[in-house]
């Protein structure tokens, strides 16, 4: 089974790195970096049709939210360096800001993903109202599905059937969690992200619980460098 590190950016500034924002210049480091070491970049839906991986250095880069920031930033830089990346949308606020946060920051329109080169950046779901599922009922996780499914339908939105759960929460203990699972199945996602820290085997032993890398705005070019290659054992 080979090594897949998948990195979860956030929000890109001109300027600021901290906590879940990272500046274009550090972004482009990490970014250049992956490119030098010759680390092929994979869109989650390519890895849906793989038993291997063709590269003994690859990745899956991924962007939670959809800010416009990262249409401004991230885009550019991919386009660069020659690399694949998906982008993580709560349907609800395309267009809007991320009312979750404080103070909130411009997201990306229906009309601005759907402009996205789908050779560069795919889409996935986020969900549609940004909540824990940690906090709400199979019902109600189920009605937000159902209406995550109708906004990408209304927008003529092309979203893989992958899901990044917002905040990583996600029912751990059963019977939740095998509800859950189960619920995710009905809806044909294949995959299901949450955060963890570590890096993933593939092909995944568990779909519904893929493991990413917080990457945070404080870490210099040598954190990245050792996230990367050993998860949160650094």
């Amino acid at each position: 089974m080979a090594k897949l590190p998948i990195l979860m950016y956030h929000k890109v500034s001109d300027s600021e790195s901290e906590g879940l924002t990272i500046s274009a210049l550090k972004l482009e480091a990490q970014l250049q970096y992956l490119s030098e070491k010759g680390y092929r970049s994979y869109h989650l839906s390519e890895l849906m049709d793989l038993q291997k991986l063709p590269s003994k250095k690859s990745v899956v880069i991924t962007f939670d939210d959809g800010y416009v920031s990262q249409l401004e930033y991230a885009v550019p830089l991919l386009e660069k360096y020659g690399l694949k990346a998906t982008f993580f949308i709560p349907l609800k606020y395309m267009g809007a800001t991320d009312a979750w946060n404080e103070p909130s920051f411009p997201l990306l329109s229906s009309e601005q993903l759907k402009s996205l080169d789908p050779s560069l950046v795919e889409l996935g779901y986020h969900s549609f109202a940004h909540q824990k599922y940690t906090e709400l009922s199979l019902s109600e996780i189920e009605e937000d599905t159902q209406k995550a499914f109708e906004a990408a339908s209304n927008n003529e939105l092309p979203l893989t059937a992958t899901l990044a759960y917002p905040y990583g929460k996600f029912p751990r203990k059963n019977p939740e969690k095998e509800a859950f699972c189960n619920h995710l199945r009905e809806k044909q996602f294949v995959y299901g992200l949450r955060i963890g820290n570590r890096i993933n085997q593939f092909p995944f032993k568990n779909p519904f619980e893929i493991n990413r890398i917080d990457v945070k705005g404080e870490f210099s070019l040598r954190k990245f460098k050792r996230k990367l290659k050993f998860g949160k054992f650094f």
